[in-house]
């Protein structure tokens, strides 16, 4: 069970590596589902149901029953104003929109669409949102879908649902339309509301919405882009074949960045990717192997990044560093945020992840503020950062948003466009990458080394890791050192974090299953040094093998 990386990894995907287009979506339209099979059930994990039309997991029927379970959430929650619909670049987004679109325009629903040819990223969603919500308030309020896997492979899709706050729907409301989407799935969907939909701007079943100008404009109002045009630094910006690369262009357009897009591929296939750690091709910004071709081009820019498909993840490379880790960027974000930001409310906590460095809790502590800590989910933080009552939220795979310069709410979905903006302004007033503002950082407050690694798991090994008690953990002892704190629920809002974390003196551990692929996930932070770090990561992963061991006997 142990991680075994491809020795392909980071190299360019070849011909065989690639995905059948035409199969895919064709699968999409032929296969139906066996809703008795839990495989090919609908299953909202951290950010909605994902799977793919060639493993009977993501197809028509899967779209058809979702979206009228929305509308049978949406009208029970008396949410009656326009839905804002967005798509990332994945083979199955389109077919997929076209599906909902379907049953959107059966039940009634005033579906806004990003004109043809444009794709929308998460982060632009989310602001449609708030931004309707904001101005016709108390009126009828506004929410949304985004058809997209994000990082995960070309073979995937991917759909979610965004409550009214601008993010992702909460455990009530995700359990409530996956058990309504299960039931019209087992009922072959006869209860679905459906008119065919060939082009929904031509056809009356959606309205254009101009996501892009919009998202482009407000964006002086989170980030000093000024700052970032005066300063001449060199920003180097890869897309990664999605949803944002019309964006980076309007970006640099209307602000006079310089800034330039090192790939400005569009590809259903993703032929351009280095393969990943398993030798699949995956837009993982977070991920050495997938941001090989942006980190050899490192010394080009003064700091470059890179986000996944629905750009609501980042990944920052610096000259001083290379691809800096997750955690030393979110610590970095956090640390210059709190003082860049003068206007941001002093009652405002930090919201972090339990898998999240503890960097940020010393940032915190040091700056008086209050830190939340959530499971793993950016939907845990999305009422915080609508309300203003966290100033920034970060996920250690990658993920942040923040409030508006201001102190009032800018998005609340992770938003890598804002991410990698902030690292070029962080170089630009700070006068350091922030790969070197890191390495101060830590030398005030003291070093941190943290890791990650992914190992391949069966749905029933991620349901026996997700479910692991205390008492499936029988040691004391975590490399050397006694165990001081058993946890299975975040110590922020006392929810189950779907694994389990272990504290000792130096350093602590976690576990915990993927969200959206079949993997589970080993997490580790030292206090002490990298050599202590990979002895935590081995204890854990040979802790979190004897949970899976027996799960699928």
């Amino acid at each position: 069970m142990t991680t075994r990386i491809s020795p392909r990894a980071g190299q360019p995907a070849r011909e065989e590596d690639l995905i059948d287009v035409s199969a895919l979506r064709g699968a999409y339209f032929s296969l139906i589902p066996n809703s008795e099979d839990p495989q090919q059930r609908v299953r909202f994990g951290t950010s909605g149901h994902r799977g793919s039309s060639l493993d009977g997991s993501f197809n028509e029927r899967h779209i058809w029953a979702i979206t009228q379970a929305i509308c049978d959430y949406r009208k029970s929650a008396g949410t009656t104003g326009p839905l804002f619909l967005g798509i990332d670049t994945h083979a199955l987004s389109l077919p997929a929109r076209t599906s909902a679109l379907e049953v959107l325009a059966a039940n009634g629903v005033d579906v806004r669409v990003a004109p043809s040819g444009q794709f929308t990223p998460t982060p632009a969603v989310s602001l449609a949102i708030l931004d309707f919500n904001r101005m016709h308030a108390p009126g009828p309020l506004a929410d949304g879908i985004i058809v997209t896997p994000s990082h995960n492979p070309p073979r995937d899709g991917g759909f979610k649902y965004n409550l009214p706050h601008g993010g992702p729907a909460d455990s009530h409301a995700a359990s409530v339309i996956e058990e309504l989407a299960n039931q019209h799935l087992a009922e072959h969907c006869k209860r679905v509301r459906r008119v065919e939909v060939a082009r929904p701007l031509a056809s009356g079943a959606a309205r254009p919405y101009d996501f892009l100008q919009r998202y482009v404009v407000a964006l002086s109002h989170v980030i000093d882009l000024q700052a970032i045009r005066e300063s001449g630094i060199r920003i180097g910006v890869d897309p990664m074949g999605g949803a944002g690369l019309m964006y980076w262009e309007a970006i640099a357009d209307r602000y006079g960045l310089p800034l330039t897009v090192v790939n400005a591929n569009i590809d259903p296939t993703f032929s351009f990717m280095p393969l990943d750690w398993d030798g699949q091709i995956r837009m993982d910004p977070s991920s050495a192997f997938a941001m090989q071709a942006l980190t050899r081009q490192c010394s080009l820019f003064d700091v470059a990044f890179a986000c996944d498909t629905d750009h609501d993840r980042h990944g920052v490379v610096c000259p001083s560093s290379g691809l800096l880790p997750p955690n030393h960027f979110l610590s970095v974000a956090t640390d210059y945020l709190l003082m860049h930001r003068p206007q941001w409310p002093m009652t405002a906590a930090v919201g972090k992840t339990v898998v999240t460095t503890s960097m940020i809790d010393r940032i915190a502590q040091a700056m008086d503020r209050r830190v939340l800590e959530t499971p793993v989910g950016f939907k845990w933080f999305a009422q915080g950062l609508h309300d203003c009552e966290l100033a920034v939220a970060c996920e250690e795979s990658a993920g942040a948003s923040f409030l508006r310069r201001d102190g009032s709410a800018w998005t609340t979905e992770k938003d890598g466009i804002v991410a990698g903006l902030l690292a070029a302004e962080i170089t630009a007033r700070a006068g350091a990458d922030p790969g070197l503002y890191y390495r101060t950082l830590s030398a005030t407050l003291g070093s941190t080394w943290s890791d990650r690694i992914d190992a391949p798991a069966t749905r029933g090994q991620r349901t026996r890791l997700a479910n692991a008690k205390a008492e499936d953990f029988q040691q004391r002892v975590l490399a050397g050192d006694e165990i001081m704190q058993v946890q299975t629920r975040a110590p922020g809002n006392d929810q189950p974090i779907g694994g389990i974390k272990l504290t000792s003196r130096r350093g602590w551990v976690a576990m915990r299953p993927s969200g959206t692929e079949d993997v589970y996930k080993v997490y580790a932070e030292s206090f002490e040094s990298e050599e202590h770090l990979q002895k935590l990561l081995c204890a854990a992963q040979l802790l979190a093998d004897g949970v899976v061991a027996n799960a699928d006997r």
